[in-house]
């Protein structure tokens, strides 16, 4: 590691290329469901395939980071950097060319692998280049990168896909690819450390921990959320798999979190240094990111469904309508930091989860049949200035909370966090949404007289699923439905499709402002006062931070000590 009487490494052309990394990963996230009609009508699939191919990405990232971050530390961030986005581009052109949804799904799953690795890599590699405030511009920096790939995303997915077609979106990050991998040859080299070993029992802990937590979430609907379904694979006892799955993942994860201490008093290097998440400051960041990847999840998962799947619009429609969402959380995320001097962490977060509150309250009332509409975009925006003040503010948390030699520790843990989330946000979007609009079907079918059981026993009422009125007066017509009956379902759909969305966003206001809980557990300190000469002490196990000789500032009367210090 380079002394502090050495030459600053201030140029911006490293950030060039770190940022373009994390905009690889959060393009492709954000092209999946504004491409969801396209690949739905190629692929022959219903939409919940392709939100499938979301959690195959989010799960695989989510699974492995901690393992890529041990990578990184091994060989060193800008060697392996290098390599995996050379994978990321190769998985790329799988997308591009998939001739049918599997392909599709073993595409986000190898994307997923190799964003596994770039994630870590990413903080690592600002921790390597920038120092003091350049480092916290750079982190602000990363936070914008992510925002504007979705802005990026949605409206270029949502042209290419309307006037093109969806292949064209991927094969955008086939070229950035190669132009990163191009980039990476302008990042200082980083020594590898040899010394640094691969927990394999935290490796098979935290990957089996969390792939059954994101396959139960994303099997709820489909297996059941509690009496095993026909769609099940296997019953226990007549129960449905999918939350067995959650509670033995849950249990597992609390193993991996035992078998990681124990790793570390015994002297070893344990898959996530657990002095990352040390402090009750520090666990509740952990916990706000969560929720807040999770509502973006579900957010882009539900409107992209319900413009393109329910209203059968195009793609660039809903770009358009997702537009003021994507924009304000890219700027309010850029703008957020300049809060930073003056404002606490905590206030802002409180604030931030207040505002999604409001907006998803706000959504649940006004939303009908047209996202276009002036009241849904005001919605969109509130939600949007919440995520975006949120989003850059946990991360900077936990970055600032750590010292150096655990960046990578920092970004494993971020990107296992955000992914996890995404995972589950999208597939607790897609089981809630679905699962609500089968409950109100059913029970609306059940109480009308014009609907006889021998027209509707020609339909799959086990297996309903968002449609449009188009495809669903085609399915009704093929039963030998009379006119009125055929209308008198497309009314009923339409109506259960938009209580289905309403409570839906009413569920999701309800966990934004129980959120509020582990906000209300972040600094309550400025920026400005932390002191910045953060080490971890050299001996392993349960550790207390210390204050560095140099340049150290000490903690101010006023401000009450973490508990860890």
């Amino acid at each position: 590691m380079s002394s502090t009487t050495e030459t600053p490494r201030d140029s911006w052309v490293p950030m060039i290329a770190i940022a373009l990394g994390q905009m690889l990963m959060s393009f492709n996230v954000a092209a999946l469901p504004v491409s969801l009609a396209g690949m739905v009508s190629s692929f022959g699939v219903p939409p919940t395939t392709i939100a499938t191919g979301i959690v195959m990405y989010s799960l695989s990232v989510a699974g492995f980071v901690m393992l890529g971050a041990k990578l990184v530390q091994r060989f060193g961030s800008t060697a392996v950097f290098r390599v995996v986005v050379g994978l990321f581009g190769i998985a790329q052109v799988l997308m591009v060319t998939a001739p049918a949804a599997i392909v599709m799904l073993v595409a986000q799953l190898l994307a997923g692998l190799a964003a596994a690795v770039i994630v870590p890599a990413l903080v690592a590699l600002i921790a390597h280049h920038y120092r003091g405030p350049q480092q916290a511009t750079a982190v602000g920096a990363l936070g914008s990168a992510r925002a504007a790939a979705g802005v990026a995303a949605f409206l270029i997915g949502g042209m290419l896909g309307t006037f093109i077609g969806w292949r064209p979106v991927f094969g955008i990050l086939v070229v950035a690819s190669a132009v990163v991998f191009w980039l990476s040859f302008r990042l200082k080299p980083e020594d590898a450390r040899p010394e640094v070993k691969i927990d394999v029992v935290g490796v098979a802990l935290a990957a089996c921990a969390i792939i059954l937590v994101v396959f139960g979430f994303n099997n709820l609907n489909r297996w059941g959320l509690g009496v095993a379904r026909p769609g099940a694979p296997f019953d226990i006892m007549g129960m449905s798999p999918a939350p067995i799955m959650i509670v033995c993942g849950a249990i597992l994860l609390q193993v991996f979190i035992r078998w990681c201490r124990r790793v570390a008093e015994a002297g070893g290097t344990p898959l996530l240094d657990l002095r990352v998440i040390t402090s009750s400051e520090e666990r509740a960041a952990v916990y706000a990111m969560f929720t807040v990847v999770g509502l973006e999840a579900m957010l882009n998962f539900t409107v992209p469904l319900y413009i393109q799947i329910v209203q059968g619009r195009t793609p660039i429609e809903t770009a358009i309508a997702m537009m003021p969402f994507n924009l304000t959380v890219f700027f309010t995320a850029m703008l957020v930091v300049r809060l930073y001097p003056t404002v606490p962490p905590r206030r802002i977060a409180q604030g931030g989860f207040a505002l999604c509150v409001v907006g998803l309250l706000w959504l649940a009332w006004v939303v009908r049949n047209d996202w276009s509409a002036f009241p849904v975009m005001l919605g969109l925006i509130t939600f949007g200035i919440g995520q975006g003040a949120l989003v850059t503010l946990v991360f900077n948390v936990l970055v600032t909370a750590a010292p150096k030699e655990l960046a990578g520790d920092v970004g494993s843990l971020r990107g296992t966090t955000q992914n996890l989330a995404a995972g589950v946000g999208t597939a607790v979007a897609g089981a809630l949404l679905v699962g609500l609009l089968s409950a109100g079907i059913l029970q609306r079918v059940a109480e009308n007289p014009a609907l006889p059981p021998a027209v509707m026993s020609q339909i799959d009422l086990d297996s309903i699923n968002f449609v449009s009125n188009d495809r669903l007066l085609g399915i009704m017509e093929r039963t030998g439905a009379a006119p009125a009956q055929v209308a008198e379902a497309v009314r009923v759909n339409t109506e259960a499709r938009l209580q289905a969305l309403k409570i839906g966003l009413l569920i999701m206001a309800l966990v934004a402002a129980l959120a509020i809980i582990p906000a209300s557990r972040l600094p309550a300190y400025r920026p400005g006062e932390i002191p910045d000469g953060l080490r971890a002490p050299p001996t392993g196990g349960r550790c207390r931070w210390s204050v560095a000789t140099t340049g150290a500032t000490p903690w101010p009367a006023s401000v009450p000590e973490p508990s860890r210090w």
